[in-house]
């Protein structure tokens, strides 16, 4: 059999130029066109707003609403906290780890550290009851209230959700590059992104509380639910890294807090809540 050498030096090179073809393609996809199958992890801080909300107290021989009660969070301010790891739950944070299930959906896991602040030492409308024995602490708030004035001082009620207000929920997101609006045209290097998503889940706070001068109450409990509406900008460098701002708006149903050690004693709240972030995170792919 007589071999064509000419034949297979030619099917050679048309080889290796198929391949450098496919090489110098592979070569200009950049990692940052496609998410899917990338995973992200990211922590940060926050700072809240909420808004007014009516707080029920009911336990033994007491019911009484606190009308139009307003609260404030409990920011940290920039801190090494944030960072040192025994230390970590007392800022104001945020923790998110999610997947991509394509290029621009993702689905994440987050938890919400917020902290809210009863404002106190404010006059406000009580209604309902209290009559607890005459010998028991907290009696001298005895009476009837309908829907009167009443000064909430911090020895007649404390109550905070200062370890915090913690939304844990699911977040479904979708992710847009809108790199080349601005001109940006490497986003390997750099990428700009815009996120919007939509979240819900549960609230386990640990309440700091004290009510009607009896024992001070501070306990995680699972306590109710929330759902959030969120839209982000992402600012990806060097493929792996990122900071992403995220304004959050959500609301929060929380009808059994607890409020002392007797378990037949509790408090119940809905509030909306407004919710500014900045993270820092890493993407990548296992």
């Amino acid at each position: 059999m007589k071999i064509n050498f000419t034949k297979i030096l030619i099917l050679f090179i048309v080889s290796l130029s198929i391949n450098n073809l496919i090489a110098q393609e592979t070569d200009a996809i950049k990692y940052t066109a496609s998410n899917k199958g990338k995973f992200f992890i990211s922590w940060g801080g926050n700072r809240d707003a909420y808004s007014k909300s009516d707080i029920r107290f009911k336990g033994d021989n007491y019911d009484f609403t606190i009308h139009d009660a307003t609260a404030k969070d409990k920011p940290k301010g920039w801190h090494i906290d944030y960072i040192n790891p025994t230390r970590m739950t007392i800022p104001q944070t945020n923790f998110r780890m999610g997947y991509y299930i394509s290029d621009h959906y993702s689905i994440s896991i987050n938890v919400d550290h917020m902290k809210y602040v009863m404002n106190r030492n404010r006059t406000k409308t009580v209604d309902g009851y209290i009559n607890l024995p005459n010998t028991e602490e907290g009696s001298q708030y005895n009476g009837t209230y309908n829907n009167e004035d009443f000064f909430v001082s911090e020895d007649f009620l404390k109550f905070e959700h200062t370890n915090g207000l913690n939304y844990v929920y699911i977040e479904f997101s979708r992710i847009d590059d809108i790199s080349k609006l601005f001109g940006i045209n490497n986003t390997d290097v750099f990428q700009l992104n815009i996120t919007e998503g939509v979240g819900g889940g549960v609230l386990y706070p640990k309440s700091n509380t004290t009510l009607l001068n009896k024992e001070r109450y501070d306990e995680f409990h699972l306590s109710g639910y929330g759902t959030s509406l969120n839209v982000g900008l992402n600012f990806t460098f060097f493929k792996h890294f990122y900071i992403q701002t995220d304004l959050r708006g959500g609301y929060i149903n929380m009808n059994d807090i607890r409020t002392t050690s007797n378990s037949n004693e509790k408090a119940s709240q809905h509030f909306l809540f407004l919710e500014r972030v900045i993270s820092l995170g890493g993407i990548f792919r296992i």
